[in-house]
């Protein structure tokens, strides 16, 4: 077994990597027992780290390296591209942020 599976993605909103990608992110790994990386030029972050995700400062069309290690790293790895390839992060309807503490 690969000890890591490894991605690209790109940042598809125009307002960048900010909270409510981030947010979503951090919602997202909760659903999976992986570790999740992403880095960006030479910053890492935990995606269950919100505010570690928003130091990337990650801008519309930064490709970011996905890092993910576990008992289901394919589906967590396959769920993250999907959310990445979504152009949802700037939609009003997730205004309103849950499940952060």
């Amino acid at each position: 077994m690969d000890p890591m599976r490894r991605s690209r993605v790109v940042v598809p909103w125009k307002k960048g990597l900010h909270l409510l990608p981030a947010a979503r992110l951090f919602r997202l790994a909760g659903r999976f027992h992986s570790t999740i990386f992403i880095r960006c030029g030479e910053k890492m972050a935990d995606i269950r780290s919100v505010l570690s995700v928003l130091t990337l400062c990650a801008t519309m069309g930064t490709t970011l390296d996905l890092r993910v290690t576990g008992d289901d790293e394919r589906d967590a790895t396959a769920a993250i591209e999907a959310m990445f390839s979504s152009d949802d992060g700037d939609d009003a309807s997730h205004a309103i942020v849950r499940g952060l503490a």
